[in-house]
């Protein structure tokens, strides 16, 4: 009993797209496995489709002592163990418990990534795809761009969904190749 009150969360590293077997997998071998869901829209040719994915893509909870890790890794699809060179890092109950409230709710959420005033993106979708600029500005619901343009700059209202991070520093101006 003492071994279960002694039993933290931590995030397990799966391989691309086995989220879900993981999840499945770790719960036959007795271990306490979450993996908060989320539900979008997909539009096929012919017919549109509710499907469920990962709200945390690549990452599944699981409940153990941090001393025992062997069933954890040698389960299939398991990269890692978050942590530490050699530790394992836990997540705290509260922040276990809050996800579970917020994926049992029904009411939607997606998965954003942090997008951080001076970081370099490139806009992928939308009218202005293929232009880089950079970050200078997060909104509740768009992202202020900063793009060069005549060695001046303009500041353009973008969905956050049209972007991905870039690593080149220098920001592409419109007319020249990429």
């Amino acid at each position: 009993m003492t071994d279960l009150l002694n039993a933290q969360w931590f995030a397990v590293h799966v391989r691309s797209r086995h989220e879900k077997s993981v999840h499945t997998a770790l719960n036959e071998k007795g271990l306490e496995s979450f993996l908060p869901l989320h539900t979008q829209r997909r539009r096929w040719a012919d017919r549109n489709k509710s499907v469920e994915f990962p709200l945390f893509p690549n990452y599944v909870f699981c409940r153990h002592l941090p001393s025992v890790r062997v069933p954890i890794l040698s389960t299939p699809g398991v990269i890692g163990i978050v942590g530490t060179r050699h530790q394992p890092l836990p997540i705290s109950d509260t922040e276990i418990d809050a996800l579970r409230v917020v994926s049992s709710s029904g009411l939607p959420c997606l998965p954003l990534p942090e997008f951080v005033v001076g970081k370099n993106v490139r806009v992928v979708d939308g009218p202005l795809a293929g232009i880089t600029g950079v970050v200078t500005d997060v909104r509740k619901n768009s992202l202020v761009v900063g793009i060069t343009l005549l060695q001046r700059s303009v500041a353009v209202d973008i969905d956050p969904a049209w972007v991905r991070f870039v690593t080149s520093p220098e920001p592409r101006r419109i007319g020249t190749a990429a």
